[in-house]
């Protein structure tokens, strides 16, 4: 039986011509990017609706088995040594019963964006490449892909050409820059549409990464968005 995940849910004042499920990082929630829907500046003509959703709370292996929110869990500071495929699996779950709920709502699946921050880019890049409907895009924030032999294979056709924002910061000790270089070259290799972003900042997000990303979302609202409306 699936279960959806308790969420912050922020809808513009007009009808909505789309959805953003927003998934946090790791031991924070879904307030942490709550700010960034006013920080984006989207014009009036186009009021997206935005999902943060919480993660599970659970015991977490690298901070000493501390319970936090989080989306799987982390055995070891190298990220491909153990992978929590179970952990996963689990929130890729939850994630497509929450794409499933925008759905019910009456906003087509090519109208949704899923977007994360480190774990939570993980989360919605496994989810959303595999997605058998498909997507407006895939926002993916100082992330990686843990287990990217195995989604790479499992890739459903139809986000083969869903355009994907990648950013990530060139000192960032969480996830290393190679880290992120290492996602843009394999999802290149498989001729993914990446945009790639790179800003001088460590584990977080920055101004400029903020405006380059208004600016991807404004274009992939009008291209694919509005655009399905007519």
């Amino acid at each position: 039986m699936k279960t959806t995940l308790d969420s912050i849910e922020i809808n513009p004042p007009q009808k909505e011509i789309g959805s953003c499920i927003w998934l946090h990082g790791l031991g924070a929630d879904g307030n942490d990017f709550v700010p960034i829907v006013q920080e984006l500046h989207l014009p009036h003509e186009m009021p997206l609706r935005f999902v943060f959703p919480h993660a599970p709370m659970q015991p977490v292996t690298i901070n000493n088995g501390y319970v936090m929110r989080a989306w799987f869990d982390i055995y070891s500071l190298s990220h491909f040594q153990k992978i929590d495929e179970e952990g996963i699996q689990k929130s890729v779950n939850h994630l497509e019963s929450l794409i499933e709920r925008e759905m019910n709502r009456g906003i087509p699946a090519e109208k949704i964006f899923l977007a994360g921050f480190s774990q939570g880019a993980a989360i919605a890049l496994a989810t959303g490449l595999r997605y058998s409907k498909s997507l407006a895009g895939f926002i993916i924030l100082s992330g990686c892909l843990p287990n990217y032999e195995k989604i790479m294979a499992e890739a459903h056709p139809a986000n083969f050409t869903t355009p994907i924002f990648i950013a990530h910061g060139t000192v960032d000790t969480v996830l290393p820059y190679g880290l992120g270089e290492q996602l843009r070259d394999v999802l290149e290799k498989n001729k993914y549409r990446v945009a790639w972003h790179s800003y001088q900042m460590a584990h977080s997000v920055c101004e400029e990464e903020i405006g380059d990303l208004a600016d991807w979302l404004q274009k992939q609202c009008e291209v694919n968005v509005i655009a399905s409306r007519r």
